[in-house]
């Protein structure tokens, strides 16, 4: 008795949890994604399903992120491009990110401009790849790094190492922001702290990427903040890519996104 009571409240409860899908037509791997997406991302509710057409279950659900599963598939194939106004329409207020086995720049920039808010290649790291899912769920863009007119950013990891920026940093974007990036008063300690806070990274994985202890990145963090005006590192990022003035201190965007310091 007391199982079935226990069963129905986790269900319950369930129900109110945001919700991730993820929309992969073979088992094997939709099953993975799905156990590693439950281990790591356990403040949502993750469900699976075959094709785009499962998302009718989900119409009085809080929906935040659509991963929609496109292998060999370009993004115009008229197929993807009749999924991806299927996820549009079920979950209007979803976020899509699109799982392809290719990272080319045309496929990458094809994708962005339908829309899409995520581009994850299956050749990424799966740490890399939860992070980008996590700084989609929090408004932001995920998409491999063009590598044509980027140059190197000074005490940073190389591109092809970190891989991505917000879709809006291409070509004169990026650019604007390595210029902005070369004059701040930021160390070259806390650059790379904070190019690993645009991805979205616990302190944690900071840590550990980076070869520091984590109170050591808590305590660059705060100077980040210091730094850059922020009360929050959701609001550093912000002001660190310029989105927000000075004059904006006493408002506290997204506080509760990032509260980890």
């Amino acid at each position: 008795m007391h199982d079935i009571i226990n069963t129905s409240k986790r269900l319950n409860e369930s129900l109110h949890l945001p919700v991730l899908v993820i929309i992969e037509p073979l088992v094997l791997p939709r099953t993975c994604i799905l156990h590693v997406l439950r281990r790591e991302l356990d403040e949502l509710e993750i469900l699976d399903m075959a094709t785009v057409q499962g998302l009718d279950c989900t119409l009085v659900r809080d929906v935040r992120l659509v991963m929609l599963s496109i292998a060999d598939k370009p993004i115009g194939d008229p197929s993807v491009e009749d999924d991806l106004a299927f996820v549009a329409e079920c979950c209007p207020n979803a976020a899509t990110v699109v799982l392809s086995n290719h990272d080319d720049e045309p496929a990458v920039q094809a994708a962005m401009q339908r829309g899409v808010r995520g581009f994850l290649s299956t050749s990424l790291p799966i740490e890399i790849a939860i992070a980008g899912l996590r700084l989609v769920l929090v408004g932001g863009a995920y998409r491999p790094l063009p590598v044509a007119g980027i140059n190197r950013i000074p005490d940073f990891e190389p591109p092809d190492e970190r891989g991505l920026v917000p879709a809006y940093l291409t070509n004169e974007g990026a650019r604007m922001a390595i210029d902005r990036r070369s004059v701040t008063d930021l160390t070259p300690r806390e650059q790379q702290v904070l190019a690993e806070l645009e991805l979205g990274l616990p302190n944690k994985l900071i840590a550990a990427k980076l070869g520091l202890s984590e109170s050591t990145v808590k305590m660059h963090i705060q100077h980040i903040m210091r730094k850059c005006a922020a009360h929050n590192r959701t609001e550093a990022v912000l002001r660190w890519r310029g989105r927000l003035p000075a004059q904006s201190r006493d408002h506290d965007p997204g506080a509760a996104l990032m509260p980890e310091t």
